[in-house]
Protein backbone atom coordinates (compact mmCIF):
# COMPACT_ATOMS: atom_id res chain seq x y z
CA UNK A 1 0.00 0.00 0.00
CA UNK A 2 1.31 3.43 -0.93
CA UNK A 3 1.89 5.84 1.92
CA UNK A 4 1.19 9.58 1.56
CA UNK A 5 4.35 11.63 1.00
CA UNK A 6 5.97 13.04 4.10
CA UNK A 7 5.31 16.77 4.14
CA UNK A 8 5.46 19.43 6.85
CA UNK A 9 1.65 19.55 6.83
CA UNK A 10 1.38 15.79 7.38
CA UNK A 11 3.94 15.94 10.19
CA UNK A 12 2.19 18.77 12.02
CA UNK A 13 -1.18 17.06 11.63
CA UNK A 14 0.33 13.90 13.13
CA UNK A 15 1.62 15.82 16.17
CA UNK A 16 -1.78 17.46 16.61
CA UNK A 17 -3.18 13.93 16.88
CA UNK A 18 -0.53 12.73 19.34
CA UNK A 19 1.53 10.76 16.81
CA UNK A 20 5.19 11.20 15.89
CA UNK A 21 7.61 9.56 13.41
CA UNK A 22 10.67 7.42 14.07
CA UNK A 23 13.05 5.35 11.98
CA UNK A 24 14.67 2.01 12.75
CA UNK A 25 18.15 3.48 12.20
CA UNK A 26 20.09 6.22 10.45
CA UNK A 27 20.62 3.89 7.48
CA UNK A 28 16.91 3.11 7.06
CA UNK A 29 15.12 5.64 4.81
CA UNK A 30 11.66 4.58 6.01
CA UNK A 31 9.76 6.03 8.97
CA UNK A 32 6.97 4.62 11.11
CA UNK A 33 4.41 6.39 13.30
CA UNK A 34 4.29 6.03 17.08
CA UNK A 35 1.45 6.65 19.55
CA UNK A 36 2.67 5.28 22.91
CA UNK A 37 0.25 3.84 25.43
CA UNK A 38 2.24 5.63 28.15
CA UNK A 39 3.54 9.13 27.48
CA UNK A 40 6.33 11.08 29.13
CA UNK A 41 5.68 14.73 29.97
CA UNK A 42 7.28 17.46 32.08
CA UNK A 43 4.84 19.26 34.36
CA UNK A 44 6.18 22.72 33.64
CA UNK A 45 5.54 23.90 37.18
CA UNK A 46 7.46 20.99 38.73
CA UNK A 47 10.84 21.09 37.00
CA UNK A 48 13.63 20.67 39.55
CA UNK A 49 16.90 22.60 39.28
CA UNK A 50 19.34 21.12 41.75
CA UNK A 51 21.73 23.21 43.78
CA UNK A 52 24.66 21.98 41.69
CA UNK A 53 22.89 22.77 38.40
CA UNK A 54 21.93 26.21 39.68
CA UNK A 55 25.60 26.78 40.44
CA UNK A 56 26.56 25.82 36.87
CA UNK A 57 23.96 28.21 35.44
CA UNK A 58 25.00 31.03 37.77
CA UNK A 59 28.68 30.70 36.83
CA UNK A 60 27.85 31.20 33.16
CA UNK A 61 30.23 28.63 31.70
CA UNK A 62 27.78 27.93 28.90
CA UNK A 63 26.30 30.33 26.37
CA UNK A 64 22.71 29.59 25.33
CA UNK A 65 21.05 30.39 22.00
CA UNK A 66 17.73 29.48 20.41
CA UNK A 67 17.27 28.57 16.75
CA UNK A 68 20.79 29.54 15.71
CA UNK A 69 21.86 26.11 14.43
CA UNK A 70 18.82 23.87 14.09
CA UNK A 71 20.25 21.45 11.53
CA UNK A 72 23.47 21.15 13.49
CA UNK A 73 21.55 20.25 16.66
CA UNK A 74 19.67 17.50 14.80
CA UNK A 75 22.92 16.13 13.39
CA UNK A 76 24.46 16.01 16.86
CA UNK A 77 21.36 14.32 18.29
CA UNK A 78 21.68 11.63 15.60
CA UNK A 79 25.40 11.18 16.28
CA UNK A 80 25.20 8.08 18.47
CA UNK A 81 25.56 4.33 18.06
CA UNK A 82 21.81 3.76 17.82
CA UNK A 83 19.45 6.46 16.58
CA UNK A 84 15.94 6.77 15.22
CA UNK A 85 16.85 9.98 13.36
CA UNK A 86 17.52 9.31 9.68
CA UNK A 87 18.11 11.65 6.72
CA UNK A 88 14.39 11.67 5.88
CA UNK A 89 13.54 12.97 9.35
CA UNK A 90 16.36 15.53 9.34
CA UNK A 91 15.25 16.95 5.99
CA UNK A 92 11.59 17.05 7.00
CA UNK A 93 12.19 18.79 10.32
CA UNK A 94 14.46 21.32 8.62
CA UNK A 95 11.49 22.29 6.44
CA UNK A 96 9.24 22.56 9.48
CA UNK A 97 11.87 24.72 11.18
CA UNK A 98 11.83 27.10 8.21
CA UNK A 99 8.05 27.36 8.60
CA UNK A 100 8.49 28.33 12.27
CA UNK A 101 7.15 25.18 13.94
CA UNK A 102 10.43 23.48 14.89
CA UNK A 103 12.76 24.98 17.50
CA UNK A 104 16.24 24.32 18.82
CA UNK A 105 18.19 25.21 21.93
CA UNK A 106 21.98 25.34 21.55
CA UNK A 107 24.55 25.21 24.36
CA UNK A 108 27.99 26.59 23.60
CA UNK A 109 31.34 26.52 25.35
CA UNK A 110 33.22 29.21 23.52
CA UNK A 111 32.65 28.57 19.81
CA UNK A 112 31.93 24.87 20.29
CA UNK A 113 28.41 23.50 20.54
CA UNK A 114 28.47 21.10 23.48
CA UNK A 115 24.79 20.38 24.00
CA UNK A 116 21.30 21.09 22.78
CA UNK A 117 17.81 19.89 22.01
CA UNK A 118 15.08 20.36 19.44
CA UNK A 119 11.33 19.95 19.19
CA UNK A 120 8.08 20.92 17.53
CA UNK A 121 5.70 23.66 18.69
CA UNK A 122 1.94 23.73 18.08
CA UNK A 123 -0.44 25.90 20.05
CA UNK A 124 0.83 25.83 23.64
CA UNK A 125 2.47 22.41 23.25
CA UNK A 126 6.19 21.74 22.88
CA UNK A 127 6.99 18.25 21.61
CA UNK A 128 10.56 17.48 22.69
CA UNK A 129 12.29 15.28 20.17
CA UNK A 130 15.87 14.66 21.23
CA UNK A 131 18.79 16.17 23.12
CA UNK A 132 22.55 15.66 23.23
CA UNK A 133 25.41 16.55 25.52
CA UNK A 134 29.16 16.48 25.01
CA UNK A 135 29.97 18.10 28.35
CA UNK A 136 28.62 17.45 31.84
CA UNK A 137 25.40 19.36 32.56
CA UNK A 138 25.06 20.76 29.02
CA UNK A 139 21.78 18.97 28.28
CA UNK A 140 20.44 19.85 31.75
CA UNK A 141 21.20 23.51 31.10
CA UNK A 142 19.42 23.27 27.74
CA UNK A 143 16.35 21.79 29.40
CA UNK A 144 16.41 24.40 32.15
CA UNK A 145 16.46 27.26 29.66
CA UNK A 146 13.77 25.59 27.57
CA UNK A 147 11.38 25.15 30.49
CA UNK A 148 11.97 28.69 31.73
CA UNK A 149 11.19 29.94 28.23
CA UNK A 150 8.07 27.79 27.88
CA UNK A 151 6.75 29.15 31.17
CA UNK A 152 7.45 32.73 30.07
CA UNK A 153 5.77 32.35 26.68
CA UNK A 154 2.53 30.66 27.66
CA UNK A 155 3.14 26.98 26.99
CA UNK A 156 1.22 24.40 29.02
CA UNK A 157 2.53 21.05 27.74
CA UNK A 158 6.07 19.70 27.36
CA UNK A 159 5.92 16.26 25.77
CA UNK A 160 9.00 14.04 26.14
CA UNK A 161 7.40 11.14 24.22
CA UNK A 162 9.05 8.45 26.35
CA UNK A 163 10.48 8.67 29.85
CA UNK A 164 14.01 7.76 30.92
CA UNK A 165 15.58 7.62 34.39
CA UNK A 166 17.49 10.80 33.51
CA UNK A 167 14.30 12.68 32.61
CA UNK A 168 12.48 11.25 35.62
CA UNK A 169 15.24 12.55 37.91
CA UNK A 170 14.51 16.04 36.58
CA UNK A 171 10.78 15.81 37.19
CA UNK A 172 9.33 14.08 34.12
CA UNK A 173 6.36 11.81 34.73
CA UNK A 174 4.50 9.19 32.73
CA UNK A 175 0.78 9.42 32.02
CA UNK A 176 -1.76 7.30 30.16
CA UNK A 177 -2.52 7.97 26.51
CA UNK A 178 -6.03 9.20 27.32
CA UNK A 179 -4.69 11.70 29.88
CA UNK A 180 -2.09 12.85 27.37
CA UNK A 181 -4.68 13.50 24.67
CA UNK A 182 -6.77 15.53 27.12
CA UNK A 183 -3.75 17.72 27.91
CA UNK A 184 -2.79 17.91 24.24
CA UNK A 185 -6.26 19.02 23.14
CA UNK A 186 -6.27 21.74 25.80
CA UNK A 187 -2.81 22.97 24.76
CA UNK A 188 -3.72 23.05 21.07
CA UNK A 189 -6.61 25.37 21.91
CA UNK A 190 -4.22 27.99 23.29
CA UNK A 191 -1.78 30.40 21.66
CA UNK A 192 1.88 30.50 22.69
CA UNK A 193 4.75 32.10 20.79
CA UNK A 194 8.13 30.41 21.23
CA UNK A 195 9.85 32.97 19.02
CA UNK A 196 8.09 35.97 20.53
CA UNK A 197 10.66 36.53 23.28
CA UNK A 198 14.44 36.35 23.42
CA UNK A 199 15.93 33.39 25.29
CA UNK A 200 15.74 33.74 29.08
CA UNK A 201 18.69 35.01 31.06
CA UNK A 202 20.38 32.98 33.77
CA UNK A 203 18.46 35.08 36.29
CA UNK A 204 15.17 34.13 34.58
CA UNK A 205 16.07 30.44 34.81
CA UNK A 206 17.11 30.64 38.45
CA UNK A 207 13.91 32.52 39.27
CA UNK A 208 12.06 29.47 37.93
CA UNK A 209 13.87 27.43 40.58
CA UNK A 210 12.51 29.56 43.41
CA UNK A 211 9.00 29.45 41.93
CA UNK A 212 8.95 25.66 41.65
CA UNK A 213 10.80 24.73 44.83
Amino acid sequence: MDHPPLTPELLLNAYANGVFPMSESAEDDEVFWVDPERRGIFPLEAFHISTSLARVIRRGRFRVTFNHAFAQVMTHCANRDETWINATIINLYAQVHTLGYAQSVEIWNGDHMVGGLYGITLGAAFFGESMFSYETDASKVALSYLIAHLNRTGFTLLDTQFITPHLASLGAIEIARTQYHTRLDAALGLDADFRGLAPPTAQDVLQLRTQTS
